[in-house]
């Protein structure tokens, strides 16, 4: 079905990424896999591009287009050409919008001009080792001392965590924490007894930094609170439904690009003597497929539209991040069955996609917390 969501500008958009994609990631992306980080160079070959800070206000650095549909084509490219290392989204719609919407004045002039350029790298520090989806379980705590806050705790599985120059840190700011006792705190580069942990082993997306990161004692300006003290939990719940938006434009654009690539293979491989796209149950698993990618894009089409115009609410957000990532999970799973022992090549695109993608249904909030969002939305 043709796409209806997509203006001429936003196609030229993608033009633009796919031969920013061609230039300056994709032919350095096995290294990048190997040392498992990105090279800074690629963040600022991105600000050069205008890729990043596309909704953040000119005045500061930015594109200052707001309409999200520009995010997903971003998104789209980027999940097509098998790039996860280089997060982008992570930094344009997760943490870029604490920035904006958040942040003083004077917050914003010191931070996003680097956000844009790509001299400052962020991330979000959310999931401690006790506590994943859970907010509530939050540890570490900030000790107001007056003119500074004191912080103290560790977290993990943090994206960027390597690279990031700006960390937005949820902590407890009472010592009851929850939903009306946690803040959001600006941790820069180089401040005394921040310290990054491993660079963690994941079974996928080898180049994206994934750290553990630690808090000893250390000293958070006044000037560096994001947002309303004590309203972190909010905040939080504000965002999310852009967070699961961006993962769940990812999911589907995953398992496209997976049918795509499955359909040519079964044409082209044989199987006792004729190719594989004749056998009646390869054309049942194809039909079954592509049935199921379109309908899904239909309703993630639909949830772009209403979230570029500011309609979309966290039922439907959540409703769209579990069903599109479990849907990629699945297609991940039969389209490299049907790829024999060649889906099972390092090589090969389907062994990639297997293992890079199995996180979605994870991060962001898992399958199971989104069932749950929805749930109560419904019988409560």
């Amino acid at each position: 079905m043709q796409r209806r969501i997509f203006t001429a500008d936003h196609e030229a958009f993608r033009e633009t990424v796919r031969a920013f994609l061609a230039r300056e990631v994709i032919p350095h992306y096995a290294r990048w896999e190997e040392d498992g980080v990105v090279s800074r160079d690629a963040w600022l070959a991105a600000g050069r591009q205008g890729l990043l800070g596309l909704a953040v206000p000119e005045e500061y650095g930015g594109g200052g287009e707001p309409d999200f549909r520009y995010s997903a084509v971003l998104t789209e490219e980027f999940t097509r050409a098998g790039v996860s290392g280089l997060a982008i989204g992570l930094h344009n719609d997760i943490i870029g919008p604490y920035l904006t919407s958040l942040a003083t004045e004077e917050q914003k002039r010191r931070w996003l001009p680097g956000f844009c350029t790509g001299e400052t790298v962020t991330a979000i520090a959310m999931t401690e080792p006790g506590a994943g989806s859970d907010l509530q379980g939050i540890r570490t705590a900030a000790e107001d001392r007056g003119d500074h806050w004191v912080l103290n705790g560790s977290k993990t599985f943090i994206s960027n965590g390597i690279l990031a120059d700006l960390v937005i840190v949820v902590a407890k700011t009472t010592p009851e924490g929850g939903a009306k006792g946690l803040g959001l705190f600006v941790v820069e580069r180089g401040a005394e007894g921040f310290e990054r942990g491993r660079n963690l082993d994941k079974i996928g997306q080898k180049a994206q930094d994934t750290a553990e990161l630690f808090f000893r004692d250390v000293r958070v300006p006044k000037e560096n609170l994001l947002g309303e003290l004590h309203g972190a939990f909010g905040h939080l719940m504000t965002n999310l439904a852009q967070e699961r938006m961006n993962i769940a434009v990812a999911g589907i654009a995953a398992a496209e690009h997976l049918l795509e690539i499955t359909t040519a293979y079964v044409k082209e491989r044989e199987a006792f003597g004729r190719p594989l796209a004749r056998l009646q149950h390869i054309r049942f698993e194809i039909a079954e497929m592509a049935t199921e990618c379109a309908v899904t894009r239909t309703f993630l089409d639909r949830c772009i539209e209403d979230h570029a115009r500011g309609g979309l609410d966290a039922v439907h957000a959540s409703m769209a991040k579990w069903w599109a990532t479990e849907l990629q999970k699945r297609v991940a799973d039969r389209c490299l069955q049907l790829h024999g022992g060649y889906g099972y090549m390092t090589e090969y695109r389907v062994a990639k996609a297997f293992t890079d993608g199995r996180i979605q249904t994870i991060y962001g909030g898992t399958t199971e917390i989104m069932k749950e969002i929805i749930g109560r939305s419904l019988l409560s």
